[in-house]
């Protein structure tokens, strides 16, 4: 089976510094623990996913804002290093967002984050995303921009006839959904039963079909996750590998699903790879460290081409 990039896959969303501390286990109120080590590295939703998309072989733009200062330097290379379009990184007159991480002995995170880039970001106003998305083209965005932003990005992808793709987190940045706008949902069990008030995640994901989405995928850890569009639900298994970091392996599991819609595999098929790669992301510290690369990738897509 020969599969190519033909459109551009545009992520609209954040990029960041990431600061992840190991503890062994998460502080209660008041307590002060001392961190096994300390680990920086790039992040931010809008950039994990973005890497994971362009590691899956899609031709990706990355529409961010970043300061003026030396962390935006560091994110202005890593974005050039992945081959990924940097003529689509804004420059704020806020310092460069960033995030903190608690990673606790099981893998377990807890995230803090300063965002004020992607507070006062937005793309279409700035004049930079306007033409630039095209029939046939993905969009993919999260939950880090204003509600107001997030709606009208993915309403002038709609316009446009882009694939759109929502990642509905953090939740808390997002106020109404749109789901009429997205055709394809990517959320995790926590966020979809927030989302939907249902336990059950077929159940969630059907609720978010009767609001107006296109089709939902559920990520489960080490359950891997399911496909529910109005052909019925598809599941898919985690690759059984020990935990030693979760922060950022649902970015790589929407960035490599959405870097192969863009190179025109079956969902099915991708999201089976893009599990794959989620579950060796979380066997690694730290996020963009922890992808898995290119080559990596390419052999999860041939492996699984041989086995259908």
């Amino acid at each position: 089976m020969n599969i190519h990039s033909a459109v551009t896959l545009h992520v609209v969303g954040n990029a960041c510094i990431d600061t992840t501390l190991r503890v062994p286990r998460f502080p209660v109120i008041g307590e002060t623990l001392v961190a096994a080590s300390m680990q920086e590295d790039l992040g931010g939703k809008g950039l994990n996913q973005a890497v994971a998309a362009a590691r899956a072989g899609a031709a990706v733009r990355l529409w961010a804002a970043v300061g003026q200062d030396e962390p935006a330097g560091r994110i202005y290379a890593r974005v050039a290093q992945e081959g990924i379009l940097s003529s689509s990184l804004v420059a704020s007159a806020h310092p460069t967002d960033r995030s903190t991480i608690l990673v606790d002995d099981a893998g377990e995170n807890l995230i803090v984050s300063v965002v004020d880039c992607a507070a006062a970001f937005d793309p279409i106003e700035a004049g930079v995303l306007g033409e630039s998305v095209n029939a046939g083209d993905l969009l993919v965005m999260q939950g880090n921009l204003t509600p107001e932003v997030t709606d009208a990005c993915l309403a002038l992808a709609r316009a446009r006839r882009a694939l759109t793709i929502f990642n509905p987190s953090p939740i808390a940045m997002v106020a109404a959904m749109p789901w009429p706008l997205v055709d394809w949902v990517i959320l995790n069990r926590g966020e979809l039963e927030y989302l939907t008030e249902r336990a059950d995640p077929q159940a969630g994901a059907r609720r978010l079909l009767a609001m107006g989405a296109g089709a939902v995928v559920v990520t489960l850890g080490a359950e891997g996750a399911l496909l529910v569009d109005g052909g019925g639900c598809h599941a898919v298994e985690a690759t059984a590998l020990p935990v030693v970091d979760t922060a950022g392996a649902g970015d790589v599991v929407c960035g490599v699903f959405a870097g192969l819609l863009a190179r025109k595999l079956d969902p099915r098929h991708a999201l089976s790879v893009a599990v794959e790669a989620g579950s060796l992301s979380v066997s690694r510290h730290g996020t963009h460290s922890a992808c898995p690369t290119r080559t990596e990738i390419a052999a999860m897509i041939t492996r699984s081409m041989l086995l259908r």
